[in-house]
């Protein structure tokens, strides 16, 4: 017989299913928020991986159509590859869990959650998050937890907790906050512009709301969870840690890793470690962990020298950036482009501008988002950290940094009305030490201003680093943290904003959690960062957006037309519509409420298709006089096309002002002429003269 466990969060029901479902894996539940379904399973394998010096978790979030009711399309009519929705909630449910996992277990686990159900007013994405620590914590995998995830808006200036579909819609933020039992261990945020001190209200308003979850999933725990299984520990051996150190007293370490140039400093470690490859040449045993004993070697060096002498491994004061470089229009013919450079990281971002039916569909279980006309992609290619390895197309990675760096302009972007175009920037990483993500955000900004959109304020991003000590007062943090600090510190804290406030936020930590005055001092450390870059550096390269698209961009005229009269535009099978750009090679937009975008480069040929349209749409009246084309020619006169699919007819003896005899005496199928309109015939069609046409 199932358990069964129910909460009310935020005005909805919250009920947990254990031991209905899934039996064979370490943990599962069947998770039900409102009609939300999901069901979450954590699994482990029972030996450790042989060869590897990393945890390898695994997070899988399954977006299955028939939740929402659809079939997928394709000719295969089933759920392809990840959608970029369910790569970013992998990464949001990875990021506050694998801290809590023991630092020595190498044994797989994988983290799967299946949406079978949405109701909209009810995420699937927190489902998801609570469920799989809800799993992880009954089973017997070693887990220190448990966690809890809340989602945050700002309605109308109020909190709302795990907002419903509309109130998503009318939203000022997005904040997804998980916790443990005392800290706040992750938070992923986008806003429009919110001051810092209602950006940390928010957090610490959300951390109460997940202890109330933590005390309902500790009484499932206490009646469901099994014990935790025993496991080979990979630790490195404290021998070989003294024998190291030995050779290679600290203060050579210090050295090695005492540079601004990852170059030098990678270089340095190759003969540290081949001086200590050839000393332990006769034990296999130490060998095989010898890589994983020197990271941790530098480690804790790094971590000694920032902590205790307040040295970062570059020079660099504790809240000082790296040498900032910017420039614009650094690609031809592109339609916008810029470059930043923080250090050893470098972003050029590379603007593109397109009609509105160039927007991406989106084809998710989302029903109130169907598509966006603003993509931010990231490209990470192997150069760029000196490396080589061949392209697979995008990871999680750097689907997570195009997402970041999408999110945080947003909010600056003018709406359709303002600038109907669709937007693309794509940022190329030339060179990466740390916070490429940020760097992106920087690149794109200014990208976006060259290439004439109009944007609200210039948006910049910059990280904050930890190192902690062995209390809770005892850490540092660090402004602009580079890879070093990154790869040995406990946080990586991505905060972007305007002048007027945060944008968007995403940390990752590898610690259980971070205390209140830790998260209010990174966020005061970059902001101050921020506003010095912003002011600096991207305001000296560019300080706003250019006052119209550039040359090689696309332009857009638009008109408002009756929308009983888009028919008449487009035509029969498109015949109509399809004429007039053929014509005039403009591409055009009507959407349901009959707005016209015409875009082209050529302001002549726009124009045109403009006339063109606002001829189709006319009710006309006698006395208009227009230009045609003769289509055909008949005993009694010849069929004038004024624009594409409307004709009218001119009676012979309406053409001159001399009597003829044949209308083939005057005019040829081809010949353009201007006639005046007559009215309408018996037959509702047309009339027109050519006659009397005022000279």
């Amino acid at each position: 017989m199932f358990k069964q466990y129910e909460m009310e969060l935020a005005g909805r029901t919250l009920r947990v299913d254990v031991d209905r479902v899934a039996k064979q894996a370490n943990g599962a539940v069947l998770m039900h928020y409102g009609d939300t379904t999901v069901l979450c399973t954590a699994t482990a394998s029972e030996k450790p991986r042989d060869g590897i010096d990393f945890f390898p978790l695994s997070v899988e979030y399954n977006e299955r159509m028939y939740s929402v009711g659809k079939i997928p399309g394709g000719f295969n009519k089933r759920e392809g590859k990840a959608s970029e929705n369910a790569v970013l909630t992998d990464r949001v449910i990875d990021r506050p869990m694998r801290p809590l996992f023991p630092k020595d277990y190498r044994n797989d686990v994988t983290l799967e959650n299946l949406v079978m159900s949405v109701d909209q007013d009810c995420s699937p994405e927190l489902t998801a998050m609570l469920g799989a620590a809800i799993a992880v914590s009954i089973s017997d995998i070693p887990f220190d937890g448990p966690i809890s995830t809340t989602q945050v808006g700002l309605v109308d200036g109020e909190l709302v907790f795990n907002p419903t579909a509309v109130q998503k819609l009318v939203s000022d933020m997005a904040l997804t906050v998980a916790s443990t039992r005392e800290k706040v261990i992750m938070i992923e945020a986008g806003a429009n512009e919110i001051p810092e001190n209602r950006m940390i209200e928010a957090i610490f308003a959300a951390h109460e709301v997940n202890q109330k979850v933590i005390a309902f999933v500790d009484k499932i725990v206490a009646e469901c969870g099994k014990p935790k299984h025993e496991y080979a520990s990979c630790a490195i051996p404290e021998e070989l840690f003294a024998a190291i150190k030995e050779i290679v007293p600290p203060q050579e370490m210090e050295e090695a890793v005492f540079t601004d140039d990852k170059q030098t400093r990678e270089e340095n470690i190759r003969q540290i470690t081949a001086k200590l490859e050839e000393a332990f040449a006769e034990n296999e045993e130490w060998l095989a962990v010898l890589s994983e004993a020197v990271y941790q070697y530098q480690k804790k060096t790094v971590r000694k020298m920032i902590l205790v002498d307040h040295k970062r491994p570059d020079g660099r004061a504790i809240d000082q950036i790296r040498p900032l470089a910017a420039e614009v229009d650094l690609i031809p013919r592109v339609h916008g482009s810029a470059m930043f450079t923080r250090g050893q990281t470098q972003i050029c971002t590379v603007t593109t501008l397109a009609p509105l039916s160039e927007a991406q569909r989106l084809d998710g279980l989302d029903e109130a988002e169907t598509s966006k006309r603003y993509m931010h992609h990231y490209n990470f290619p192997s150069y760029s950290v000196g490396e080589t390895r061949p392209s697979r197309g995008p990871g999680r990675r750097e689907i997570g940094h195009g997402a970041l760096a999408e999110r945080a302009l947003i909010p600056v972007l003018p709406n359709e009305e303002e600038f109907p175009y669709a937007i693309r920037t794509v940022s190329e990483t030339f060179e990466s030490n740390g916070s490429t993500s940020q760097a992106s955000i920087c690149a794109s900004s200014m990208s976006l201003m060259t290439a004439g959109v109009p944007i609200k304020a210039a948006v910049a991003g910059i990280s904050a680093g930890l190192v902690t000590g062995e209390s809770d007062d005892d850490y540092l943090v660090l402004t602009d943290i580079q890879g070093l600090e990154d790869f040995f510190g406990d946080m990586d804290f991505k905060v972007a904003g305007t002048h007027k406030g945060i944008t968007a936020i995403q940390m990752d930590i590898k610690i259980h959690g971070l205390t209140r005055p830790i998260i209010e001092e990174a966020i005061a450390a970059t902001k101050k960062a921020r506003t010095y870059i912003l002011d600096e550096v991207m305001g000296k390269a560019i300080a706003e957006p250019r006052p119209e698209v550039g040359p090689y961009a696309p332009k857009i005229m638009q008109m408002q037309i009756d929308p009983q009269k888009i028919g008449d535009v487009v035509g029969q099978r498109g015949k109509t519509i399809n004429a007039i750009i053929d014509q005039t090679g403009v591409k055009i937009d009507i959407n349901d409420d009959g707005f016209v975008s015409i875009c082209g480069t050529e302001r002549e040929m726009m124009e045109e298709a403009m006339k063109l349209v606002t001829i189709i749409v006319t009710d006309f009246e006698a006395g208009q006089v227009f230009e045609g084309k003769v289509v055909s020619i008949k005993e009694f006169g010849a069929f004038i096309e004024f624009a594409p699919g409307k004709e009218g007819m001119v009676h012979i003896s309406k053409i001159s002002k001399k009597r003829i005899d044949k209308v083939e005496d005057v005019l040829a199928v081809g010949d353009k002429v201007k006639v005046v309109c007559m009215g309408k015939d018996k037959m509702g069609r047309f009339s027109f003269s050519m006659r009397d046409v005022a000279e």
